[in-house]
């Protein structure tokens, strides 16, 4: 088995982890169950460019158990959890080529090993797969069934090609499943970007000016946590429907530049470019600390930042660059400008991971019954599918809820009775 990981001596550890997050995933556990007895996946390939985290493992292994032929890459250079692939690899035998920090051209060679796998799905968090496969290995392309999108950014780019004509295979964006992202993207994002920025600086929330650029449902989760633990929360916006959400919410909301020379914290999540520029790290106080939520470490304006400083950023803390500007003022930034939560952090918790990778496996399946009928085309998930993930979660948390009766169901069907 060909695999490119940091050291597999570090498994044990790992394979204690994937089981501890097991226990917070009951409804992957119960897809499992379902797997085992059917192999709906048997004899399919599938190469994921995944987070390579406790929880990705879970996902993994459902995979597996359900037949697949699973090879794992990172999506993205930090988010790596070295123990985790040493697991999947010594104690679940799935290849795996990611290993924490490692730089750009290492990333895009353990892409292409993953491709080298010969896919008949794929599953991306954040399209760089599929861009890779677009871009440089199309011979690849008639062997493919369809494939999954995770987060935001990913299915932005996916709709962007699209858009333009340069799809080549179905991708069904998991990111849209209300399963996925009215929990996954609040609770989770929110949950684990502050114990990012908690972890790598150990600074006090409560009394301070954090400014979230962006009210998705990312930066949502992110403004409610840190308003929760005491923060003075603002928002910053371009969308008007989603900047009257944040002043009804509570938030105060003004443009950056404003925002830039009152906040002691800012956070990105938006999925789009330069959201911090060099104008606004002008404004910053001294002592700012940066961090970004977002996929793409390009939410930070970096080579700018970099091109301020007076000397290369000092690194005074494990995820934290400290860059001096002419003044005397220092800015600090968290996880390189990558994901925080990941970078500084573990990730999501398992719990929400849990309805987001019980997505990607149904779908998986669905790609696989439904092939002969799917358009090139950026699809939801189905809406059966959505609910039954719902129900399921429900059930494993002991919550039961009502049913509609007959009469109610008639009177919700009909046009006739009125006031």
């Amino acid at each position: 088995m060909d695999f490119d990981i940091k050291d597999k001596g570090l498994a044990t550890g790992g394979r204690h982890r994937i089981e501890w997050a097991e226990q917070e995933m009951p409804v992957l556990r119960s897809i499992r169950e379902d797997f085992a007895r059917e192999r709906p996946l048997a004899g399919t390939r599938i190469s994921g460019c995944l987070h390579v985290t406790t929880e990705t493992a879970n996902l993994a292994h459902t995979l597996q158990i359900g037949g697949a032929d699973v090879v794992l890459c990172a999506s993205n250079p930090l988010s790596t959890q070295d123990d985790v692939a040493a697991s999947l690899v010594n104690h679940y035998e799935i290849p795996v080529f990611a290993i924490k920090g490692e730089d750009n051209e290492t990333y895009y060679k353990h892409i292409s090993a993953a491709l080298d796998h010969r896919p008949h799905i794929t599953m991306d968090d954040g399209a760089d797969l599929v861009g890779t496969l677009h871009k440089g290995r199309q011979e690849l392309i008639s062997e493919i069934i369809g494939g999954t999108e995770e987060t935001t950014t990913g299915v932005i780019r996916l709709r962007a090609m699209a858009n333009e004509g340069m799809l080549k295979f179905p991708v069904i964006a998991v990111n849209d499943a209300l399963t996925k992202h009215m929990f996954d993207n609040r609770y989770g994002t929110g949950q684990s970007t502050l114990d990012g920025i908690i972890r790598s600086t150990n600074v006090l929330l409560a009394g301070k000016a954090i400014v979230v650029a962006g009210y998705g449902w990312c930066s949502r989760g992110i403004a409610m946590r840190a308003n929760g633990m005491g923060a003075n929360v603002i928002v910053t916006e371009v969308d008007p429907l989603k900047a009257l959400e944040a002043v009804m919410d509570g938030f105060r909301v003004m443009p950056m530049q404003e925002a830039a020379k009152i906040g002691n914290i800012f956070i990105t999540a938006t999925g789009d470019i330069n959201v911090i520029d060099v104008h606004h790290i002008k404004a910053m106080k001294d002592g700012a600390i940066i961090a970004n939520s977002g996929h793409f470490n390009v939410e930070i304006n970096l080579p700018g930042l970099a091109k301020m400083a007076v000397s290369p950023p000092r690194k005074v803390r494990e995820y934290v660059d400290q860059y001096e500007l002419p003044d005397g003022r220092k800015i600090n930034l968290l996880g390189e400008g990558r994901l925080v939560n990941l970078a500084a952090a573990e990730g999501h918790p398992a719990s929400v991971m849990d309805m987001s990778f019980a997505n990607q496996a149904l779908s998986a399946v669905f790609l696989l019954r439904n092939a002969d009928k799917l358009e090139t085309k950026v699809y939801s998930v189905p809406e059966d599918v959505d609910q039954e993930i719902a129900r399921i979660k429900l059930e494993a948390m002991g919550i039961a809820i009502d049913r509609l009766t007959q009469e109610q169901e008639a009177y919700l069907s009909s046009w006739e009775e009125g006031t």
